[in-house]
């Protein structure tokens, strides 16, 4: 006895599908906030937005991103510290500074700098 194949298309199946987006920037770019002083590495890529609604709604309505488009997790730093931001592409620019990054997460995720950015460490590519 063999067994029927089908195929659901869901493009005509009535479900949605988010506009696609390109990413601008590469795991290990070092970027900086087109508004607020902070630079940092790129050290994951989420193509639309994927964090939380409460997170969202934080932002102010009139600076209040697009979610469809892609969101970054950098390692970051300003003046007074140093952590993790979701920032979305719209946000970012190329840091030209050719200076590194100062988070004591880098050494862990990234080998040192080179050519103004930074590569995964093996163990982490996939």
């Amino acid at each position: 006895m063999t067994r029927a194949h089908t195929t659901l298309d869901l493009s005509t199946a009535g479900v949605p599908f988010p506009p696609v987006s390109h990413a601008r920037f590469n795991v290990g770019d070092v970027v900086r906030h087109r508004v607020f002083d902070f630079r940092g590495v790129i050290f994951d890529i989420d193509p639309v937005f994927a964090n939380t609604d409460e997170w969202y709604e934080a932002i102010p309505e009139d600076v209040r991103p697009r979610k469809d488009q892609p969101f970054y997790h950098l390692l970051a730093e300003n003046a007074e510290s140093s952590y993790v931001a979701y920032v979305s592409q719209q946000n970012l620019l190329h840091d030209d500074s050719d200076e590194p990054v100062d988070h004591p997460a880098i050494s862990g995720l990234f080998e040192e700098m080179s050519g103004g950015r930074y590569q995964l460490k093996r163990e982490h590519r996939h």
